[in-house]
């Protein structure tokens, strides 16, 4: 960090011990970078609503005895072609899977694709995790 600045804030004391156990909790060895995640949160939260490109995955738990829903979950794989990356199954026991899909493109056709995935007939659980693609990020 060649450009560090350096600048003092003020926090209610039950705050900052509240944000120090938390910081001590998740492994940050110090505010400075903990207060730097908090930002680049916010800033990818931004963008996101910005409609900037993001990338994530969807992650889908599902039965894969449930007939016809591989057929189904591939069919929709296919309309988002632009958007997935890449995917992996992963045979978790006898009848479940998951489906690990990773995403780059515009937020709202990562979500479009994330909801009528977790929407499908026979998937037990499904999430989204977004990011920004770094691009803008320090």
């Amino acid at each position: 960090m060649t450009d560090l600045i350096r600048f003092g804030i003020s926090l209610e004391k039950e705050l900052s011990k509240k944000f120090d156990k938390r910081i001590q909790r998740e492994g940050y060895t110090n505010r400075s970078e903990a207060i730097r995640d908090l930002i680049r949160h916010d800033l990818v939260e931004q963008a996101w609503q910005e409609g900037s490109e993001i990338a994530g995955a969807v992650t889908l738990i599902y039965n894969h005895h449930k007939r016809e829903l591989m057929n189904t979950i591939t069919d929709i794989q296919h309309d988002f072609q632009k958007v997935i990356i890449s995917s992996q199954h992963v045979h978790l026991d006898h009848d479940n899977c998951l489906e690990i899909i990773a995403v780059k493109g515009s937020p709202q056709e990562v979500l479009k694709l994330a909801d009528l995935l977790k929407a499908v007939k026979g998937v037990k659980h499904g999430t989204l995790s977004m990011s920004a693609t770094g691009k803008n990020l320090s």
